[in-house]
């Protein structure tokens, strides 16, 4: 009788839950037609955290299942947008609703409106409750808003200046120098990801925390413990951010969870007594007026520090009645400075590390592209030791290098935008229609289909071409050789296109007064390591059994489209399947 029981009350819970949902949905999709745009129905919020976790296993097997090429199928994942690309705003229009029984999802495309949204910041929010995977040690920069987010970007600013992108520079000309030796030692490679994740991290360590580490390939011995402890807990972090934001890091050491989630939970530690070992040396150091170098936790440490004494004075001399607490004008918290060393280490490791991957790979399948960069490699280092490079004379002259960055990105951008309305309505033009999006909506910059799109990109839109970025006063904008002029090199006369600054249709970077901090760091981590490696070698793909290269450059191009995908960041899912190697040109 008790197992009855037991199956009635589940049977009603699960009907009760099923008429609850179709009950959010229909309120929804009530608020979302006197939006005016096209409506797209699905049963799950992309938002939903266990949705996330399994999102990509259960939408193959629908897929396989007669009548499931639906919308189900088509958006309902985690990563639709890098397949479909432009052709659901091309069917639908620049603006179309995901009607969900959580939230409903406004999907843009369109650079005027995107403007718009980036501008008025105050309205057009972020959804920090989405971000909370970045809170796992404390606030951050990517995860408040308002007064507390100015006052994050006042204190991380410090941070970003040309003094540290040379350090940057010179660490990764140094990382890629070595990871080129590992490369060219074999005669073939498979761990293009995992060892580009390596370089990354590398560079992140000695712009992070003043530790530098010799570079290390996937099957070399592992360095120091060091080295070892923080590179192997913030991997393990970043590949788990899932459960560690469902059940929080404390409760993953749980006895009954699985051992693979309690070492998720160690990691944390690991890495958070990482963090504090060295935020102690820096105060001591401050105590005792070290110099030290200028990385992420020193200028974290130091600027914290003196905000947070002016903001005392102030406080002491009385100079405004009912001023903000210390903690609201000052300078970070401890934990709050732990929580944007890791926010930097992840958006600044892990997504220069799949970008770099991406741009490798894809540079095997086209020598063509490989020998236009190594052309410019040629004429601006000439024969110069690497240790000769200057950032300041260097990395501004390689501009066919920086377009193989904004090419990569262009078409396999890391990690997405998300924004909201809040609490109030907004009314939002879109072309030469008006619209108001409902209070507690989400808006998503549909940023594939922007960076695809033939109204911003031409009919070639789709194809990696890095040539797209330069223009030359003295050849066409796709030529790829420097033959034209004998008597003057071309490449004087070439110059990078930037996004326009308005209205711009790329937005890798975010845009307003929210874009990215660290987007020079990534630009000059990605140009030295193509100066790095392109200088006197080239890459292809190894052909399997039966293949010409050509074959094998298609095979490879054909893997790079069709088997990437979101995990926590768009990557290569099985980057082991392109097995490259590496010749002296």
């Amino acid at each position: 009788m008790l197992g009855h029981a037991l199956l009635l009350v589940l049977f009603f819970a699960i009907v009760a839950r099923a008429l609850y949902t179709l009950y959010c949905l229909a309120l929804n999709y009530y608020q979302a037609r006197k939006i005016g745009v096209p409506l797209v129905i699905l049963p799950i919020d992309p938002g939903n955290t266990l949705w996330m976790s399994i999102d990509t296993l259960i939408i193959p097997f629908f897929k396989r299942i007669p009548f499931g090429s639906g919308n189900f199928t088509r958006y309902n994942w985690r990563g639709w947008e890098i397949q479909d690309r432009f052709r659901a705003h091309l069917q639908l229009g620049d603006a179309f609703v995901f009607v969900t029984p959580g939230k409903n999802w406004v999907q843009v495309c369109n650079a005027e409106t995107l403007a718009d949204i980036f501008q008025r910041r105050e309205e057009f929010v972020r959804p920090t409750e989405m971000l909370e995977m970045l809170n796992v040690f404390g606030p951050n920069l990517g995860t408040t808003e308002g007064q507390q987010w100015q006052r994050h970007r006042k204190v991380t600013a410090a941070y970003f200046n040309e003094r540290n992108n040379d350090l940057v520079w010179s660490e990764s000309i140094c990382q890629a120098t070595g990871m080129l030796e590992y490369w060219s030692s074999k005669s073939s490679i498979r761990s293009v990801a995992d060892d580009t994740r390596t370089l990354s991290l590398h560079v992140m360590s000695s712009a992070g925390f003043g530790k530098s580490y010799p570079y290390q390939g996937a099957d070399e011995p592992s360095g120091t413990e060091d080295s070892t402890s923080y590179k192997d807990s913030l991997k393990l972090i970043l590949d788990n951010c899932i459960p560690l934001v469902v059940l929080g890091p404390k409760n993953l050491s749980k006895w009954w969870l699985p051992k693979r989630w309690k070492r998720i939970y160690q990691a944390t530690v690991t890495f958070r007594n990482y963090m504090t070992r060295l935020y102690e040396e820096e105060k001591q150091a401050m105590l005792h007026a070290k110099p030290r170098s200028n990385n992420l936790m020193t200028s974290l440490v130091r600027a914290s520090q003196e905000m947070a004494q002016a903001a005392a004075a102030d406080a002491d001399a009385g100079q405004e009645k009912g001023a903000v607490s210390r903690h609201e004008q000052g300078g970070l918290t401890e934990n709050e400075i732990y929580g944007n060393i890791f926010v930097f280490n992840f958006a600044g490791h892990d997504t220069t590390a799949h970008t770099l991957a991406f741009g490798i790979v894809l540079l095997a399948t086209r020598p063509d592209v490989q020998d236009w960069i190594t052309e410019e490699l040629h004429y601006v280092l000439g024969d110069r030791d690497p240790e000769l490079w200057s950032y300041n004379a260097v990395f501004p002259s390689l501009k066919r290098c920086l377009a193989v960055l904004y090419e990569t990105i262009r078409l396999y951008t890391p990690v997405s935008i998300v924004k909201c309305t809040n609490t109030h309505p907004q009314p939002l033009r879109i072309g030469d229609k008006t619209i108001v999006i409902p209070a507690n909506t989400m808006i998503i910059p549909s940023y594939s289909a922007m960076h695809t799109h033939p109204r911003y990109w031409g009919s070639d839109s789709l194809t990696w071409q890095p040539s797209r970025w330069i223009t030359s006063t003295s050849s066409p904008l796709t030529n790829m050789s420097a033959t034209s002029n004998p008597d003057k090199n071309p490449l004087e006369s070439e110059s990078f296109i930037p996004p326009p600054k308005h209205a711009s249709p790329f937005i890798a970077w975010s845009a307003g007064a929210r874009s990215c901090p660290g987007r020079k760091f990534s630009q000059v981590e990605f140009v030295a390591v193509m100066a790095g490696l392109f200088g006197a070698w080239k890459v292809k793909p190894v052909p399997e059994p039966g293949e010409d290269d050509a074959m094998a450059r298609s095979r490879i191009q054909r893997l790079v489209e069709r088997e990437s995908g979101m995990v926590l960041l768009l990557q290569m899912l099985h980057p082991e399947k392109a097995v490259l190697a590496w010749e002296r040109r």
